[in-house]
């Protein structure tokens, strides 16, 4: 759930021919040249460079630290809330949070999204989280879905986080309609590969947009898209079920979301089978690698699908070899942390790490916290989200292809 915030922001800067990002990080000058160290926002989780994802690692950080019982440090969540433009809207990152908000501000419905999940699970934020909700659905698309950039052509990963964070805050997704009437669950449908998809193997999953006129199968819109027909956030209690997925059902329900979350559930539990993790093939490389950051959005999907079975050995693959993606990485760990939360598992004894306790050192200490991290070896296996921002180079590309192929790693690692 991490690079692919980084990689989504700056290629859709790459197809909108927007600027380039703030030089300031924080209320300082320009660094002198394009190698000086970022400066880190006070509050802020993570040392690395928040143009593209300040929001969404810190909205993952913040939820994460909620779910497992840490009460954040009040300046952390005062960061957050002081992203939010006048009119609910989040950039990915301001560094000028005194600037208001104008038509050359770059608005990311995820990181609102995430934003809202945060805002809303930390409590006394109601008015913000109903700011933010209204300018969500006021960038409905006409089809029903969202668009990374509002504007742009609807895709299912900002269709799906959008669903779910609406849904956290306690609309009915069914009943968002867009102006020309159409719901937010009709804007995720027509994502999804049916009954007629081939390979037979992909039916149930949900592809990031067409390409050429084709739907594809992508790991990470299906893992969104599974949570949003269940009207689940990121935040997923254990389970009180635990029954094997199965694939989607032929002939499939018109307009049901839960068996739509049901079919893409059976989708992952499948494609989990042949590595026991999610592979993906980066731009330059010959052969797959490991996903690290789809494994854990998949484990967390099939969890919220009452499938704690069918995640399980994706979650020992996690314990064993997500250090090195989650090293510093408030996104990644936060990631861990809930995709521990989701099936019963110790985040403070996570394939012998302390994800809490690594968490809480990349930021402002929380209240009463142990900020102390436990040191554990580096994954044994690459990692499609690894630290090569592969994804820079791939941002040109995507804006002639689609960025949904390229950049279906948007919360994969430190940059989330």
């Amino acid at each position: 759930m991490t690079v692919r915030r980084s990689a989504a922001a700056l290629a859709a800067s790459a197809v909108l021919c927007v600027g380039a990002a703030p030089a300031a990080l924080a209320d300082t000058a320009p660094p002198a040249s394009p190698s000086a160290p970022p400066v880190i926002p006070s509050g802020l989780y993570g040392k690395s460079d928040p143009t593209y994802d300040g929001v969404w690692r810190q909205s993952f950080a913040l939820l994460a630290q909620h779910t497992v019982g840490v009460k954040p440090a009040p300046q952390a969540v005062d960061w957050l809330v002081g992203q939010s433009c006048a009119n609910g809207a989040f950039a990915s990152f301001r560094a000028d949070t005194a600037a208001a908000c104008d038509d050359k501000t770059m608005y990311d419905t995820n990181a609102a999204a995430a934003a809202v999940q945060a805002l809303k699970a930390l409590g006394g934020q109601d008015a913000a989280v109903a700011k933010t909700v209204g300018w969500l659905k006021s960038v409905q698309n006409e089809d029903g879905g969202w668009a990374y950039v509002p504007g742009s052509p609807s895709e299912a990963n900002s269709t799906a986080l959008v669903i779910s964070a609406l849904a956290v805050a306690g609309e009915k997704p069914a009943e968002v309609r867009s102006k020309a009437g159409k719901s937010a669950y009709e804007g995720l449908f027509p994502f999804q590969l049916g009954c007629a998809a081939e390979p037979a193997a992909d039916r149930g999953a949900f592809a990031y947009q067409p390409v050429d006129g084709k739907l594809l199968a992508n790991p990470d819109a299906t893992a969104a898209a599974t949570l949003a027909g269940l009207g689940r956030g990121a935040a997923v209690p254990r389970s009180a079920t635990d029954t094997p997925a199965a694939p989607l059902v032929c002939p499939a329900a018109a307009a049901d979301p839960a068996a739509a979350a049901q079919g893409a559930a059976g989708y992952l539990a499948e494609a989990l089978k042949k590595d026991g993790h999610l592979t993906a093939l980066t731009p330059g490389a010959d052969q797959p690698t490991a996903d690290t950051g789809n494994t854990a959005d998949a484990v967390i999907a099939l969890a919220a699908a009452g499938h704690e079975q069918s995640a399980a050995g994706a979650l020992e693959w996690l314990k064993s070899n997500s250090a090195a993606w989650a090293k510093d990485s408030p996104a990644a760990l936060g990631t861990l942390i809930l995709a521990a939360h989701a099936t019963g598992t110790d985040p403070k004894s996570f394939g012998g790490a302390d994800l809490v306790a690594q968490l809480n050192a990349t930021g402002p200490a929380p209240m009463g916290a142990d900020t102390g991290a436990t040191k554990v070896d580096s994954g044994k296996d690459g990692d499609s989200g690894g630290d090569n921002l592969w994804w820079i180079i791939g941002a040109g590309a995507a804006a002639g292809m689609g960025i949904g192929i390229l950049l279906s790693g948007r919360r994969k690692k430190n940059q989330l």
